[in-house]
């Protein structure tokens, strides 16, 4: 069994390595015990996020419901052959992660099988569902059993998540409006996207990355340096999407070239040398 749970966590690793680099520097960047775990968690989240962003020729809604089904199966009975969820089953019953957050993700998920325009109240819910029940996910990793410890960073930790999400959703919305219709942001008219809009959106990612910083600063040492990084790379984007018009980013997709993600993790890694994070 040991070789498999091995493999397991290498076809995980392999799949944050290959679907994002930026994630996976920063996952490199954890202590090493970390790593496999959360690991696991990106490769379950982003297998769910293919079928609902990718699959447009087959049977979406089935694919995920089956995904789902197999998801809770291999956490009860404690084995899967399917090696991503092998990994991530592993990683719930070690870290005894709550059953409710796989719930919401996956209520998230279903959600974008049929698009809609969102109010605030669906639009609260998808984000908690698709992005801050991650951050809570690896909360639970980061804190290994410390209950206190993970009640006093649960809204930080889903702060980082939100923000992560809606930065996301700005540098994606060519894509999610044009091709999957997908309108996220409530009251945004697409066909008349102002400044005055972007605007607000960028005032509420920013007043979640503050109060995502003071959660961070407050990371068990293992964790802070690899979310600290992620925590750059994000508020890197969020600047550079700052600066751009609103109609460039109806029209392509803002990117961080890698030689400013290198410079972002060398900075970070003296501020970390200096014991400034």
């Amino acid at each position: 069994m040991e070789l498999f749970h091995k493999v397991s966590d290498r076809c995980n690793q392999l799949t944050a390595a290959a679907y994002s680099t930026s994630f996976y520097s920063a996952i490199r960047l954890l202590h090493p015990d970390l790593r496999p775990a959360i690991c696991n968690i990106y490769g379950f989240v982003r297998f769910a996020d293919e079928i609902v962003d990718t699959f447009h020729d087959y049977k979406r809604a089935e694919l995920l419901a089956r995904f789902k089904d197999d998801t809770y199966r291999a956490i009860e009975e404690g084995i899967s052959l399917n090696p991503i969820l092998h990994g991530f089953q592993r990683t719930v019953r070690q870290y005894q992660i709550d059953l409710d957050l796989v719930a919401a993700f996956f209520r998230s998920m279903e959600a974008d099988i049929d698009p809609q325009q969102h109010d605030c109240a669906s639009y609260e819910q998808y984000i908690y569902g698709s992005a801050e029940v991650v951050g809570l996910m690896c909360l639970y990793v980061f804190c290994n059993g410390n209950s206190e410890l993970y009640k006093k960073l649960e809204a930080p930790a889903r702060s980082l998540g939100a923000a992560f999400q809606k930065v996301n959703f700005l540098r994606d919305m060519n894509a999610d409006y044009t091709q999957l219709n997908r309108r996220y942001f409530p009251e945004v008219d697409f066909n008349n996207f102002t400044p005055r809009m972007k605007q607000e959106i960028e005032a509420d990612i920013a007043h979640d990355l503050q109060l995502a910083y003071v959660g961070i600063l407050r990371l068990p040492v293992k964790a802070r340096f690899g979310v600290y990084v992620a925590y750059k790379y994000y508020n890197s984007l969020f600047s550079k999407i700052r600066k751009t018009k609103p109609a460039i980013i109806l029209t392509r997709r803002i990117r961080i070239p890698n030689y400013r993600k290198a410079l972002i993790v060398m900075r970070a890694g003296v501020k970390n040398r200096l014991n400034l994070i």
